[in-house]
């Protein structure tokens, strides 16, 4: 397993993929904290805080999540070597969490240089240090767990299609959906009497609850569950090939 994971990260770094990533994300939320004139540029609001960046970046890894998911399996099953993969002494979970990591890998290190945004607004404040280290710690707690979630619906949205186009838009409809989809349907009249709980299985509930700085055990066990549910899915697609 741990042989597969760092062919698949060296994968990433060996094509444009994973710098690409990294510098698209870190280019855009660079132009619209520090550049760009507007609601997300911190200068110009004159307060410490990172929420700008905290908003801007579950949209941000809506697009760039699936970017580094969608050949994962469909790349694989494109050139035919999936078959050979699926008889090597590796299980599937093995293979399946060996790319997972991968690609939470490859998201986690874009994420990281933007801890150099975090020293920048802990200088700037007024006294230096004015700024929600709580919060803050939290929001980022909760953005890896968000671009987590995102990275295993990529992974099943790979393992459903050949084609790495249809593997892209999938995991960007579904990620859309599981982010702020559940509260659309909790505005749903008819759904008055139960929209508390609709609104509680979508992840910006649960983003927007660590983000305020308190970890609860609840938000951690949601993220970690929805993550497994896309694991156990792509588990049994893939499954499902052994048999045709």
């Amino acid at each position: 397993m741990f042989a597969l994971l760092k062919k698949e990260i060296s994968s990433f770094f060996s094509s444009v993929t994973g710098y690409l990533v990294i510098a698209v994300f870190l280019l855009t939320t660079g132009l619209f904290l520090w550049v760009i004139p507007g609601e997300f540029n911190i200068p110009f609001s004159g307060y410490s805080t990172l929420e700008p960046l905290f908003y801007l970046a579950p949209w941000i890894y809506l697009f760039l999540v699936p970017a580094v998911t969608m050949r994962l399996f469909a790349d694989e099953k494109k050139s035919g070597t999936l078959e050979l993969l699926l008889v090597r002494p590796l299980t599937t979970y093995q293979i399946i969490w060996a790319k997972y990591l991968a690609a939470v890998i490859v998201i986690t290190l874009s994420l990281l240089p933007t801890f150099i945004y975090f020293y920048s607004v802990y200088q700037l404040g007024h006294p230096v240090g004015n700024i929600d280290t709580g919060g803050t710690w939290g929001s980022y707690i909760g953005l890896f767990f968000l671009a987590a979630v995102y990275a295993a619906i990529g992974i099943f949205a790979s393992s459903v299609t050949d084609n790495q186009v249809i593997a892209f838009i999938l995991a960007i409809i579904l990620s859309f959906f599981f982010y702020t989809g559940f509260e659309s349907i909790a505005s749903i009249p008819a759904l008055h009497g139960i929209q508390n709980t609709i609104i509680y299985l979508g992840i910006d509930e649960h983003y927007s609850s660590i983000s305020r700085g308190v970890v609860d055990s609840r938000d951690i066990i949601y993220f970690a569950s929805v993550i497994a549910f896309f694991i156990i899915i792509t588990k049994t697609v893939l499954d499902s090939r052994k048999w045709e």
